[in-house]
């Protein structure tokens, strides 16, 4: 992320082409570690192609494949939360029907009120 970051700030800056001495410059001036494969690899990927379509492509890959994973995680989300609370609803029946409340008299071996 660090190089992509670079290399989008070497095209803000107006380098419409940067290069591998470029981003490190960039990633130098704000002491981040620099992993030379990476930013060759981002170079060879970008190399001849439009920025602006690199971002609106990665766009509209990362909405179908949220899209895609949002629906059926949520609904298996939502299936599992009404397991989990009816499994919770039936504990505690049984943990009402083990439990007995004793009833505390107001009477017991106090005999003393509050206004004394």
């Amino acid at each position: 992320m660090k190089v992509i970051a670079a290399y989008l700030l070497a095209q803000l800056g107006g380098n419409t082409n940067p290069s591998a001495d470029d981003l490190r410059k960039i990633l130098n001036s704000v002491g981040a570690e620099i992993d030379e494969s990476k930013i060759e690899l981002l170079l060879s990927q970008v190399k001849g192609k439009d920025i602006t379509e690199l971002i609106a492509a990665g766009k509209q890959q990362l909405a179908s494949t949220s899209m895609a994973f949002g629906c059926g995680a949520a609904s298996s989300v939502v299936n599992g939360a009404e397991n989990n609370v009816a499994e919770v609803a039936v504990e505690e029946k049984k943990e009402e029907k083990k439990v007995e409340v004793k009833e505390e008299s107001d009477e017991e071996d106090f005999n003393f009120s509050l206004f004394d």
